[in-house]
């Protein structure tokens, strides 16, 4: 798998995740900039995401589904903030019964070769932090982010 770590800082509502890829920063950055790509690892596999659209830009927004094994569909959203491609996404993601999360996303070229990613989630509150975290916030982010090797391995 290419999680490395997870860390939860309470005191500043901040997890963070780290993972590594044996691909170069422009084709990692393709698993957030590229729709289908996106697609094919952003939801668990119980719960494959669909892009409805994807405007990839300050301002823009991003809008998906999850589809549930039972066929429900749960809508999702990234406020975008900041790009700096290939390097750095900031956007806020909400989605049905979560307050909006702000997420941070840099990839930085690993020693040897390959990408380090680093996943940075801001949560609104401590309560809101550890609601999610018992949700499945980490588990689900984690497990999501440990698929974009078979996708890196396809292209």
């Amino acid at each position: 798998m290419t999680v490395l770590s997870v860390h939860k800082d309470p005191e500043a509502r901040r997890m963070t995740l780290t993972a590594e890829y044996d691909a170069p920063v422009d084709r990692v950055w393709l698993l957030w900039s590229d729709p289908r790509r996106l697609e094919r690892w952003w939801g668990p596999p119980t719960h494959p995401a669909t892009v409805v659209d994807h405007d990839l830009r300050p301002g823009g927004k991003v809008s998906y589904y999850v589809t549930g094994p039972d066929g429900e569909r749960s809508p999702g959203w990234w406020h975008v903030r900041a790009v700096d491609a290939p390097r750095r996404l900031d956007f806020e993601l909400g989605d049905a019964g979560i307050p909006p999360l702000a997420v941070r996303v840099r990839m930085d070229d690993r020693p040897g070769g390959g990408t380090l990613m680093v996943v940075e989630t801001t949560f609104p509150t401590t309560g809101a932090m550890d609601q999610l975290i018992v949700m499945g916030y980490e588990q689900g982010l984690s497990t999501a982010v440990g698929q974009a090797d078979a996708v890196l391995a396809a292209d």
